[in-house]
């Protein structure tokens, strides 16, 4: 199987519309490779963050993108390491959040991730969880989904995830940090947050995940059923 021909479910969106769940759900549920192109994001700009660099200097945080010691599962299941640290849960922070946007709208860092991104797509196939993951990574993804969410619903979301990680968390704070970020991701001059023109929008406000988990899993049939 050669490397355009290895499948790719691609599933963008926003924050807390469900997207981490699902793409982890359907990962297994596939037996394919999972990227979770958030977390690098979010690892780049904990990295920043703690070396103290200005996003004024693009050129350095793209050297810092490209020589990052990350490795997935070294902790167990799920977790993320930088350097060799589990900060599994240090990335999730309003903190992790925040800089992966700001990193993420630095078109240098963008690219420098780009090919580390790119790595994941092995056979037998990939489920990859994102912004422009159908857009401008795998543009030729066998079937892509885009899940929203009323920003209120987004905001509960995130609230409970993070206080039942233990972590503190503010719900005005929350929602206007969404409001924020989605503003930022959607209107950055390279690769702006949007659905691809074929994909398949999915609005996760009123549905559970084992609703959204089957409607994703009959479109992913139907879609590469077409393709053999």
């Amino acid at each position: 199987m050669t490397f355009s021909e290895i499948p790719v479910i691609a599933i963008d969106g926003p924050s807390a519309t469900g997207k981490g769940t699902l793409a982890a759900s359907l990962a297994a549920h596939m037996r394919f490779h999972l990227l979770d192109s958030g977390a690098l994001y979010r690892i780049l700009g904990l990295a920043v963050a703690r070396a103290g660099v200005s996003l004024d200097e693009p050129e350095t945080i793209a050297q810092f993108a490209r020589n990052l010691d990350i490795k997935f599962g070294l902790h167990g299941p799920g977790s993320v390491a930088l350097d060799g640290e589990d900060v599994s849960l240090m990335i999730r922070t309003d903190l992790g959040s925040d800089m992966a946007s700001k990193v993420g709208s630095i078109p240098a860092a963008r690219e420098a991730l780009l090919d580390r991104q790119l790595e994941f797509r092995q056979s037998p196939g990939l489920v990859a969880d994102g912004r422009d993951m159908g857009t401008v990574v795998f543009p030729d993804a066998s079937v892509k989904f885009f899940l929203t969410a009323s920003i209120e619903a987004r905001a509960k979301r995130r609230y409970k995830q993070l206080l039942d990680k233990g972590i503190d968390a503010i719900f005005p704070t929350l929602l206007r940090e969404l409001a924020q970020r989605d503003a930022r991701d959607q209107n950055r001059s390279v690769s702006p947050m949007q659905p691809a023109d074929d994909a398949i929008v999915i609005d996760t406000t009123e549905l559970n995940r084992d609703e959204v988990m089957a409607r994703v899993v009959k479109g992913v049939a139907v879609a590469l059923q077409r393709k053999r």
